[in-house]
């Protein structure tokens, strides 16, 4: 496995993260430097750290892992959506608040496993191929980290005009990250 596959392999990895930042972008009104680079420090460093322990688990993890990941990331992410989708209504019938939780600890936590679940396999992957792990570690958690970074950025410019309904959107987009991830694992 080349450079080029490596590559194109972080930038798929990366996908779900930069769906999911473009949720946390959206109720943004203006955000700051910090909060554009908390979702790339999580997401890159979980989209580094999964390779890597698929890569030294080995095959054995990877066949109680492909039975139940799919199901782990549309339970967190469908969790995660859900919630949204509750906030957007209620923010709509009282004066919005910023939400202090946005960029918090256990937020971000699940969000990053939950979209760096399939990141897993691909460490077996990488160890069936006799892949630089390091090299590929690198590669991944440095296009996730910056392709987050826009997400946020992205969403924040949408959602700055539509608020509660981007929020609404944003929570639904998750929801269907999950239900595409159970469908991918279950048809192909």
């Amino acid at each position: 496995m080349g450079l080029l596959e490596i590559v194109l392999i972080a930038v798929g990895l990366a996908m779900d993260a930069f769906a999911v930042s473009i949720t946390l972008g959206l109720p943004i009104k203006k955000p700051k430097p910090i909060e554009i680079i908390i979702p790339g420090a999580y997401f890159g460093f979980f989209q580094s750290l999964m390779p890597m322990i698929g890569y030294f688990a080995g095959i054995y993890f990877t066949n109680k892992i492909q039975n139940s990941d799919h199901w782990i990331a549309f339970i967190l992410l469908g969790f995660i959506g859900g919630k949204m989708i509750k906030e957007s209504f209620s923010k709509e019938a009282k004066e919005e608040k910023p939400d202090k939780d946005s960029f918090g600890f256990i937020k971000m936590l699940v969000l990053a496993i939950a979209t760096s679940i399939d990141a897993l396999a691909v460490g077996v992957t990488f160890a069936f191929f006799k892949v630089n792990i390091y090299m590929a570690i690198l590669i991944t958690g440095t296009i996730t980290f910056f392709i987050s970074m826009c997400g946020v950025i992205i969403g924040n410019m949408f959602g700055a005009k539509f608020k509660s309904k981007a929020e609404f959107a944003g929570g639904v987009a998750l929801i269907i990250i999950g239900i595409k991830i159970v469908i991918e694992h279950m048809f192909f």
